[in-house]
């Protein structure tokens, strides 16, 4: 039988906090200057891991299985980059972050391979923890109430990473697998759409959470289509090595999400030091209009 009192997760000092009474003092105009939260999604081989070697000052999260930075740095393919040993439990997981958080370093990443993973270890220790380590419909998988459970896990681990992003000025970046998922369209036929490997519901949360979510993939055409082929015949595909990043959220194809004014595409090059460049100087771009329209503001006053 499912339990019918689970444990749920304390924060430390948890209790009421008495209200702030605001000023008009308090009102500002400005953005909030913290480190942005990125996410990326992309199918094995596209170079996730080698393009978050190239962001400012990184420190890897290798999640168990996910160890593809140390081949790449065995075999030249990448700088020498810091991570952490093979995460293998959550308690693992977040103790690296609390360490981080607790001692003076310069790391100015984190980067977390994959963020995917992570959401294994919670599950693992959740279902330990509130299920007595029973993954059937008689505990975890109950009603799916394990991933429900999990959530609040998930929360006071976003919010870990955000007091990383205050405490030490840390940009996150977390890298995704991606998978093939049918989306169930209410207002006409069903597709298929790219999203993360994750648990809805937990991705739910952390879409809402981060601020920009790319989507890399390979570039593809499909030939034997047009006017005059037979229109039962389906096309034929062919991907090329070209790799774009997508971050228009308005794509039925997959899942992005852009609050940096990035362009919809971004082509990375052949290389994953060409990569970041390409993508780094899309984000000055970006960031252009703002800070100019900052000057005009203050040269008007």
């Amino acid at each position: 039988m499912i339990a019918t009192a689970v444990r749920q997760p304390r924060a430390v000092n948890s209790g009421p906090a008495a209200a702030k009474t605001f000023s008009l003092g308090d009102i500002v105009s400005k953005g909030n200057p913290l480190p942005n939260r990125y996410g990326m999604h992309a199918g094995v081989g596209f170079g996730k891991t080698s393009f978050a070697t190239y962001t400012t000052k990184p420190i890897y999260l290798q999640t168990r299985g996910e160890t593809g930075l140390d081949a790449l740095i065995q075999s030249g393919q990448v700088p020498p980059t810091p991570h952490f040993p093979e995460i293998q439990s959550w308690a693992e997981l977040t103790g690296a972050i609390k360490l981080l958080r607790a001692e003076n370093h310069d790391y100015k990443t984190l980067v977390v391979d994959t963020a995917n993973g992570a959401e294994r270890l919670m599950h693992e220790f959740v279902c330990e923890r509130d299920f007595d380590g029973n993954w059937t419909d008689k505990g975890f998988m109950g009603y799916m109430r394990g991933y429900e459970v999990a959530l609040a896990d998930w929360r006071l681990f976003l919010n870990s990473l955000d007091d990383l992003r205050k405490e030490r000025g840390m940009t996150i970046f977390f890298l995704l697998h991606t998978r093939i998922k049918t989306f169930r369209n209410p207002t006409g036929a069903d597709y298929d759409r790219y999203v993360p490997e994750m648990n809805e519901k937990t991705w739910g949360l952390t879409k809402g959470w981060l601020d920009c979510i790319l989507f890399g993939n390979f570039e593809i055409t499909v030939s034997g289509t047009g006017r005059s082929a037979d229109p039962n015949r389906k096309g034929k595909a062919a991907e090329t090595a070209t790799r774009i990043l997508y971050t228009n959220s308005d794509n039925p194809v997959f899942d992005a999400k852009n609050r940096m004014g990035l362009p919809s595409e971004i082509v990375l090059g052949d290389s994953a030091a060409e990569a970041w460049k390409n993508f780094a100087a899309a984000l000055k771009e970006a960031r252009r209009p703002a800070a100019e329209s900052g000057k005009q503001e203050a040269n008007a006053g």
